[in-house]
């Protein structure tokens, strides 16, 4: 664990506590990190920058021990519920389309099972991407005949200005490091290429309604960003935003209730587990940004 005295966004020392936390680094394992953990209200000590309204743990776990954790994740409910994702990104790969007309190659950050790339290769693209969880490198190549890198982003061996996109979908409040990733989207997109970043907001309605057990403060979540500290972080690794709006989840009914411990009795097995898994539900909660932002020249 590391105490940081400065800002990991814009570098900022006026640095004061913002929540106190439930987790220390030597208790924490891979099953609790998973995408799909029921962690709710399980968070680090957070401190807030005075500067740029960032929220981040403080003390922090290092990056090495947040990798060895990702890298051991097996998590085979996340892609029990591939449809509703899909129906997800599929959304962020025609705004995409839209915004970067033509294809090209593709980088998904944290590209867990593969469904993002799977879908990006049927649209056209040339997909590829990185993830820590060996297991999920190994399911996707196993169900989406992808091949996808392992380890870690900061750290690979990626080809300057090779790619046309890249995609952070729920990535970024993941890494102690949020400014190094940013910075590494930037040198591996081609001129004008665009970044998809979403990520929670903590400053929004449903945020401050929800409290101490609002569904985003989890024990794998490192840093919780305010439109001020997003904005700051983009800009200051070289990107022009120009399309901002609210990320909206689906899922199925069967996974929503699964999350709900009063009602989890529900999603067992059989019939009404069978007609649950059927019935999508849209989550517009407002509390998730879905930004967009173009690689500025640097000429």
């Amino acid at each position: 664990m590391e105490q940081l005295a400065r800002c990991p966004v814009c570098g900022g020392e006026r640095i004061i506590a913002y929540r106190p936390g439930t987790l220390a680094g030597f208790d924490l394992s891979p099953e609790e990190i998973k995408i799909t953990d029921r962690g709710y209200g399980r968070l680090w000590d957070l401190g807030l920058c005075r500067d740029c309204r960032h929220v981040f743990a403080n003390p922090c776990p290092s990056p090495a021990l947040m990798n060895a954790l990702y890298a051991a994740v097996e998590d085979p409910l996340y892609d029990e519920e591939a449809e509703g994702r899909s129906r997800n990104f599929k959304k962020i790969l025609a705004a995409l389309e839209r915004l970067l007309p033509g294809r090209g190659r593709l980088f998904d950050v944290g590209a867990a099972t593969g469904i993002l790339l799977d879908l990006a290769r049927a649209r056209g693209w040339e997909p590829d991407g990185i993830e820590p969880s060996a297991w999920a490198v190994r399911f996707a190549k196993d169900k989406y005949g992808l091949t996808i890198r392992t380890g870690n982003f900061e750290t690979a061996g990626l080809p300057a200005g090779a790619y046309r996109a890249v995609t952070m979908i729920d990535v970024i409040e993941h890494t102690p490091r949020p400014a190094e990733a940013l910075r590494r989207a930037f040198e591996i997109l081609a001129p004008g290429g665009l970044l998809c970043v979403v990520t929670p907001d903590i400053g929004s309605a449903a945020a401050a309604f929800i409290g101490r057990k609002w569904w985003h403060f989890r024990p794998g979540h490192l840093s919780y960003f305010t439109r001020r500290s997003l904005t700051r972080l983009l800009e200051g690794a070289g990107f022009a935003i120009i399309r901002r709006r609210r990320y909206a989840w689906t899922f199925s009914a069967h996974y929503l209730v699964s999350r709900i411990e009063r009602l989890r009795f529900l999603a067992g097995e059989g019939r009404f587990a069978s007609f649950l898994r059927r019935i999508p539900i849209k989550l517009a909660l407002g509390d998730s940004f879905e930004i967009y932002a173009r690689k500025r020249s640097t000429g």
